[in-house]
């Protein structure tokens, strides 16, 4: 990793701790609008059944399928519909709710602030997300990550979403960039390392929950404080 100059991190997940932060959001609002009443379950089992139902909406949206402005009510929609009720309405204001609040949660990776504190005064550290604009830059300087990084891209910036190299173009422009001296890290597999890769650059894994891959092509770790091993 000697040629190494610019770090491209993902966000959610990687980073920020989506998953704490979206729960934290979903059992607010569950609660408020009253949806164990409504649904006949708990706040975990709707929550467990929004959270499938939500990465196969992203799936779509990823591909072109959904626009950001159905995915953002009709996941809930389709969530409440497996309990047996149907409430468009209800679910395009709990939707916009969810958008406001969620990116305001200040919830981050174990071992985020420690590793950004070693990378940023030894390289060029930028974001690369699929997230919606306007969401992950709340996202950011709520949570206190907006110091360490030069240039957040999302999506929606660049005109195309991870793995397509128009994005990974883009930031390099953006930076300064050369494939030679760039590695994105991240934690889905085809939308950060796949995606990398075929642009040139280097890649790393971030998988906390599983074991680590044996392939030569990228790295993979399990805590983000093992990239102080290798960069």
């Amino acid at each position: 990793m000697r040629n190494i100059q610019y770090v491209f991190f993902d966000l959610d997940r990687t980073l920020w701790d989506f998953e704490s932060n979206s729960e934290a959001t979903l059992k607010e609002l569950f609660s408020e609008f009253g949806l164990t009443e409504k649904l006949g379950v708990s706040d975990d089992d709707f929550i467990h059944e929004y959270k499938r139902i939500n990465e196969l909406f992203w799936e779509d949206y990823r591909n072109g399928v959904i626009k950001k402005e159905e995915l953002r009510y009709a996941r809930f929609e389709a969530a409440m519909k497996f309990f047996g009720h149907s409430d468009r309405r209800m679910a395009s204001e709990i939707g916009e709710l969810y958008i406001s609040r969620s990116p305001k949660k200040t919830g981050l990776v174990d071992g985020c602030i420690e590793v950004l504190e070693y990378l940023h005064s030894k390289y060029a550290l930028h974001i690369i997300t699929n997230g919606f604009e306007e969401v992950q830059h709340i996202k950011m300087k709520s949570s206190g990550l907006d110091p360490y990084f030069g240039h957040v891209i999302t999506s929606e910036s660049a005109g195309a979403k991870k793995p397509d190299p128009i994005i990974f173009h883009h930031a390099a422009e953006l930076t300064g960039a050369k494939p030679e001296n760039s590695i994105m890290i991240g934690d889905h597999f085809e939308a950060d390392v796949i995606g990398a890769l075929e642009v040139g650059w280097k890649a790393v894994l971030y998988e906390p929950n599983k074991e680590k891959s044996k392939g030569t092509e990228f790295l993979h770790i399990q805590h983000l404080t093992e990239l102080k091993e290798v960069l």
